[in-house]
Parts: C-alpha cells; sequence; structure tokens
C-alpha cells in the first residue's frame, strides 16, 4: 500500500497548505485528494497521497512533515491508510 493520510491541525496561518505541498511535490509525492476547512481561527487539512514516487523513506518524510509543521504552530501527523482504516473501523 502506497498510500498515507496526512493531517494538518491548528492555529491558520498564512502559507500552510504551501509549505506542506511544496514539500510533497519537491519529494514526488502525489496528492490524490485534500480537503480543508477553517472554523473561526481553527485550520483543519486532511490529504490522501500516493508515496510510490517519493524519494525518501516514509519515516524521513513523517518527520520532516512534522517539523514544518512546529516551524508553523501546527501539528502534521502521517498515517499508512491501512493503519487509519484498522484504527477508525469501529
Amino acid at each position: 500500500m502506497n498510500r498515507v493520510i496526512v493531517t494538518v491541525v491548528g492555529k491558520d496561518t498564512v502559507g500552510i497548505i504551501a509549505a506542506v505541498c511544496t514539500y510533497m511535490a519537491s519529494k514526488g509525492i502525489n496528492i490524490l485528494d485534500i480537503s480543508q476547512t477553517i472554523v473561526q481561527e481553527y485550520f483543519n487539512m486532511m490529504m490522501i497521497t500516493d508515496i510510490k514516487g517519493c524519494t525518501v523513506p516514509f519515516d524521513v518524510m513523517s518527520s520532516d512533515l512534522q517539523k514544518i509543521g512546529e516551524d508553523m504552530g501546527v501539528q502534521v501527523k502521517c498515517q499508512r491508510e491501512d493503519i487509519f482504516d484498522k484504527m477508525h473501523r469501529i
């Protein structure tokens, strides 16, 4: 399975989507679907990505995105689709 769920949550600020998407493009990660909402000043985004062409290992990608999020004051989490599905199957 090459699909990864990426979630971004935190206070809204300029450039969150740009920073995350720029990183993904630079590493060969394809965004298959994206949904984002802002409720008052809180930002929430969920992406389904395909990492088949990713040029770095999953753990490096996850760590890099987490650092990007920390630098912007938001939380970025990456989960493989199969694990995400098992965690949310109720």
